[in-house]
Order: C-alpha cells, then sequence, then structure tokens
C-alpha cells in the first residue's frame, strides 16, 4: 500500500489500483495525545481515544511508501501532520532495542518502508537543515528505509505531489 497524507487539500489523482490512499488531514478532528500510554499499557496497539487518528495510524504502520505533505512550522511538521503523527504511537510498543547503535522502541507490525516528505511554505535554510534532521531522527521509529525531503513553496505542492504519485505506478 501506498500513503499519501497531506495537512491541506491536494488535486491529486492516485492511481485506480486498490492500494494506494489519500487522506485530507484538514478534514479529520484527531485529538491530541494525552501521553497517558494506554495503548502501551490498557489496549496494546490502540489508542485509548476513539476519533479519526484511529482509522489512520494503522495505514502508516502497513504503507511500503509514505509521502507526507505538511507546511514547515519552526523547522519541524505543522499542527496537522504533527498531531497524527504523534497519535501514531500505539504502532511502537513501550519495549526498547538497540538499532543502529542507539536505542529505539520495537515496532508492532510495522512494514518498512519508503518515504518521501514534501514540507511547504516560506523556509529559511536554518528551518530546512532542522526539519532534515528531524527525519533522519525520526527515521528509526517510523521504518523508513529510505526517505527524502523535499522543500517547495505553496504553490508547487500539487505539481510535487503528482510527480511523486506518478513514480508509484513506475514501481
Amino acid at each position: 500500500m501506498n500513503l499519501l497524507l497531506s495537512d491541506r487539500a491536494l488535486s491529486v489523482r492516485l492511481p485506480e489500483n486498490g492500494e494506494d490512499r489519500y487522506i485530507d488531514l484538514s478534514e479529520l478532528k484527531p485529538a491530541n495525545c494525552t501521553g497517558c500510554f494506554g495503548c502501551w499499557v490498557k489496549t496494546p496497539g490502540r489508542c485509548v481515544i476513539r476519533d479519526d487518528a484511529v482509522r489512520v495510524y494503522p495505514l502508516i504502520a502497513q504503507s511500503r511508501r509514505v509521502l507526507y505533505v505538511s507546511r514547515l512550522y519552526c523547522g519541524s511538521y505543522d499542527i496537522p501532520m504533527k498531531t497524527m503523527l504523534e497519535r501514531a504511537i500505539p504502532v511502537q510498543q513501550a519495549f526498547i532495542r538497540i538499532h543502529g547503535g542507539e536505542t529505539h522502541h520495537v515496532q508492532r507490525d510495522v512494514v518498512e518502508k519508503e518515504a518521501v516528505i514534501i514540507a511547504y511554505g516560506d523556509i529559511c535554510e536554518d528551518e530546512k537543515e532542522l526539519f532534515r534532521r528531524l527525519v533522519g531522527r525520526n527515521a528509526h521509529n517510523m521504518s523508513f528505509r529510505k526517505w527524502n525531503v523535499r522543500f517547495v513553496t505553496e504553490e508547487e505542492v500539487d505539481g510535487a505531489v503528482c510527480g511523486e504519485v506518478q513514480k508509484w505506478e513506475s514501481c
């Protein structure tokens, strides 16, 4: 499965193969993670908050390719994407492992994936560098075996997304 997760509406047409999903986070209302760790202790693998996020994080876990589209805010994902990614913690277990000489959570049935992150907005070089480092650090816990960060202006988002989705068809 391929997943396109965006913090804004996009004018993109996905291949009609039944395996690709597009989720517009601006249409959803995921609550903030409360840090209760219920997804690890009370209901392992499932968030205790029953809202829109519970139908999204399993798709993130099972996707072979992910394409995240987010406005860049202070060198990080903007609020809609950050909220959704924080709510995806149920795909990890409370247990820790050594991975690449560092400690990381054990994944719960998560497919290794290729990721492209399209960050848009009026972005300075310092923010770009900070975001690249953030994605690189997150890659271990998000099971990215390969990733690429692209920076575009707001006007270039749809074209950049279409270009990435076209690559899905050739794979």
